[in-house]
């Protein structure tokens, strides 16, 4: 084999001989030899490639939203999504905390000026609902189980005032039969074992956006906690969306009406009302993923809620 000098090599590839020196150094040309103090360089060695200084994009939201978590990085998607979130879904069950508020709380965690009116428990339950989608965040890709949600309804019902009431189970199974609204919910005898059965198949079943529904409307029918269990269904459904590829939706004010509609439809057998509603959601969440500089991202998300909207 024929071989060329540093110099020759740096010459040929247009580099300086300290560069071509480090790339032998750093074994990526082929054949080279170093010997009584020099290099050795296979005269028809190439110049190697150079290595890409781009940030690798993520592969998903939950990657995402992951990273910033860790890095608790200001005025992302997991900041949007943090208080839209908590926000909305607190909203929903009756917390007297405005938008600006929440997002001070999570911002500073500090309560800042807030009116005598709203009740020490919308503070408390606001906070932890931060924590829960953080522990849905890093616990996204777990299996859905009996005890992760218990774990939830722990985590948000812990310090309220309900906590400290002797028939208020926080982390576990309601101990009072309780309706919602004028429809009955599963009795206190039954619940567990009507939570294992709906468990049981999700486990097997096709993690199919509809699917993914139905076990919402499911969950909620059973109702298996004395209170929360509205937020612990929809902290539920953004940790199987990011587990599965769905794109995640918050269920905001102006979509509030439609998504209680659509479960009651649900329940009668017209699906269609609570998939629109969720699809109109996970437009708003795309909206942000091209935001934030997630371009192929979000295309990526669209055709899919695209394909799923087109289907029969």
């Amino acid at each position: 084999m024929n071989y060329q000098s540093i110099d020759e090599a740096a010459a040929k590839w247009g580099v300086t001989p300290r560069q071509a020196r480090e790339y032998c150094a750093m074994g990526r040309v082929a054949g080279a030899t170093f010997e009584r103090g020099a290099w050795r360089v296979p005269a028809d060695a190439e110049k190697p490639a150079r290595k890409s200084r781009r940030k690798p994009q993520p592969k998903s939201v939950l990657e995402i939203l992951e990273a910033e978590r860790k890095a608790r990085i200001p005025g992302g998607l997991y900041h949007r999504l943090q208080i839209d979130f908590t926000y909305n879904s607190n909203h929903m069950e009756g917390s007297r905390l405005t938008h600006e508020q929440t997002r001070w709380i999570f911002e500073t965690m500090t309560v800042g000026e807030i009116g005598a009116d709203v009740p020490v428990d919308d503070i408390v339950e606001t906070a932890n609902h931060f924590r829960a989608v953080d522990m849905v965040l890093a616990t996204a890709n777990a299996a859905l189980t009996e005890k992760y949600v218990k774990r939830l309804h722990a985590v948000l019902k812990s310090g309220t005032s309900d906590s400290r009431k002797e028939w208020f189970a926080v982390g576990d199974y309601k101990r009072l039969d309780n309706v919602v609204g004028e429809m009955e919910t599963c009795p206190v005898a039954e619940v567990h074992r009507e939570m294992a059965e709906l468990l049981a198949w999700w486990k097997d079943a096709p993690k199919t956006f509809e699917n993914l529904l139905d076990l919402h409307v499911r969950f909620e029918k059973i109702h298996p906690f004395q209170d929360g269990n509205g937020r612990v269904g929809r902290l539920i459904l953004l940790k199987e969306c990011l587990k599965h590829g769905h794109t995640p939706f918050v269920i905001a004010e102006n979509l509030r009406q439609f998504y209680y509609l659509g479960l009651s439809d649900w329940r009668r057998g017209n699906r269609l009302r609570l998939l629109d509603t969720c699809r109109t959601g996970q437009d708003v969440f795309i909206l942000g993923l091209r935001q934030f500089g997630h371009a192929k991202l979000a295309e990526k998300a669209e055709k899919e809620v695209s394909a799923r909207s087109s289907a029969p």
